[in-house]
Formats: C-alpha cells, structure tokens, sequence
C-alpha cells in the first residue's frame, strides 16, 4: 500500500512540473542611422518575431550602425546574425567587386527584399544647386563612412565626370545630423538613400525650406542602365514642404541578408513572422506600405536565398 502511495505521490510530482520554457536564442539584426528607414524596419522585424517569443524562444533586437558595408563586414567577421543593406553593396559582396574587390563573401545568403531607396539630393535653398554638377566647390555630406550611400555617391560623381576632390567639403554627417548642418549653412547639400518619406528629410524641409534635387540626364540613363541594382524612380512632388514638384531620380532597395550560418529554422521563423504577419508589418513604417511578398523574394537579391527563407517560400508557393 506504502509502495503504491509513494508511485502516486511521484507521478503527482512529475505532472506538477512547469513545462520548460523554450530555450533563449538572440539573433542581432544591424541596421543603420536611429531616424532611418533601416532601424525602423528592424524593429518591425524583431516585434513580429517577439509575438511568439515564448513558443519559439528567440529574442530578437536591433543594432544601429554604419550602414551597409559596415553590416556586410561585421556578419563576415561572425559578429552580427542579419544585416540590412542596399542592394548594390549586397551584389559587390557576393561578386567581390567595388568595396569587396577580391574577395567575394561567400556566405552571404539573402532573405528578402524590402523598400524602395532612391538615392536623394537635398540641397540649401539658396545654394543654387539644381543638378549634380552644382556641386563643384561646395560643401556637401556624403553620407557616413561604411555607409551605402557614399558609395553610390561615389559612383554618380565617376558617371558625370567628377570626383570627392571636387567638392569644397566632403562631410561625413550621419543621417540624423545633416539636416541640421544643412539649415545651419555648416553644408550646402547631402546625399541619403533612404525610403520615403524620411523624417531626415522632412525636418530641413520644413524648418529652412531645403529643396529635393533631380538626378536625371544621359549620364545617369547610362549608370541606371549599366549596373543591375538600379532603377529609376521618382519621389513625388507635396510629399515634403517647400518641394511640390516630382523629383526624378534613381535607386537602389533595401534588403535584408544573413550568414549561411545562421540556422535554418532560425531563419525560417523570422521569415514566417514577417509573412503572416504581413498587413501589421506593412503599417509599422510609410515606407513598408508598398512592399508586396511577390517583389519581396526576387527583387534586389543577388546572393543565394539563406535555405530557411526558400524553405517557408516553397511552402507557399512562391518559389519552386
């Protein structure tokens, strides 16, 4: 009779056991400037991962860096999972060209796509800066160092003839400092890639009447046309105060890529809770607002899908 109590007595035990919680896993997603595009997009990301955290166990947070190329070099060097870039600095690092000249990061694995970033000259209102080559002698911000932007900045200026020695000043503000040098006549002009709207863009706007500027002509045509991560686009006129005409341009996407390291199902969960997630994604940002799944897994992407993205892509169909 003792025996049996004591079995009843240690079953009772072991079913009073809590469950054990879904082991810890932190996954790293680098993103860019605090006020950019690409940290807002991050965080999106890790909230819609952070809804089934205790099913899952992955907790998800976001880095602000440098940009592109500074999130390339720090997944290659095994200290970041993820990493938001654009998709031009993505193809360099696959092919091992430009920045990445001779030494291709094999690696690399794409998991989507995501804004459109048309590369956009904000200029002084009285600087008298209406096209490219205005920016001769000034003072103009070039983005941050390891950023994307200066590279594409660098790339427009070898299109049209020019170099950084043209400039009076090669600044290299982050995001959330140039508007405020731009209205304080500290610069002329700066560069961003970036999703629209942009609240960097909207505050020199608004506060000293800074204008949009077009990248346009038959040297641009030809850059647009040579180089497969470009394609033209068009930044609509009333978005941003003082600016009410359309200003033509060009630009990259931003998309979002990892190591083929990163596990499978790590991957695959991310993926998942972005995509079934999708309508609440899309209102977490302006710029998310125009994404659609199907442009999501093809555009931009010139490295291998990471095999935990295909797999949730096959799933539905999207892919073969």
């Amino acid at each position: 009779m003792l025996k049996k109590l004591l079995t009843m007595l240690a079953g009772a035990a072991v079913l009073a056991v809590p469950p054990v919680e879904a082991q810890q896993r932190f996954i790293t997603i680098g993103t860019g400037g605090v006020t950019g595009v690409y940290y807002a997009a991050g965080g999106a990301i890790c909230r819609l991962v952070h809804k089934d955290r205790g099913a899952h166990g992955v907790r998800c947070s976001v880095e602000s860096t440098g940009g592109s190329v500074f999130n390339i070099n720090t997944m290659r060097a095994g200290e970041m999972d993820i990493g938001v870039v654009q998709s031009d600095i993505q193809y360099n690092a696959i092919k091992g060209r430009a920045q990445f000249q001779g030494k291709p990061y094999e690696g690399l694995r794409a998991v989507f796509a995501l804004h459109p970033e048309p590369i956009t000259l904000v200029a002084a209102a009285n600087a008298g800066i209406e096209g490219v080559r205005d920016l001769k002698g000034k003072r103009v911000n070039v983005g941050p160092p390891g950023s994307g932007t200066q590279v594409s900045v660098g790339e427009l200026f070898e299109a049209v003839g020019m170099s950084m020695n043209d400039l009076a000043l090669k600044a290299e503000l982050r995001p959330d400092e140039q508007g405020a040098a731009l209205c304080d006549g500290k610069i002329h002009a700066f560069f961003y890639t970036v999703g629209h709207p942009s609240a960097n863009i909207q505050d020199p706007t608004t506060v000293c009447g800074a204008q949009l500027v077009s990248l346009a002509g038959p040297e641009v045509d030809e850059l647009v046309e040579s180089k497969p991560y470009y394609s033209p686009a068009t930044i609509p006129g009333g978005l941003y105060p003082n600016n009410p005409r359309d200003t033509r341009t060009y630009g990259v996407r931003a998309t979002l890529v990892t190591t083929a390291d990163l596990p499978a199902d790590d991957v695959y969960l991310i993926v998942k809770a972005v995509f079934d997630n999708f309508d609440e994604f899309r209102k977490l940002h302006p710029a998310l607002a125009v994404l659609e799944p199907e442009d999501m897994v093809s555009n931009g992407l010139s490295a291998p899908l990471h095999e935990g993205a295909a797999r949730y892509y096959k799933e539905k169909g999207w892919i073969k």
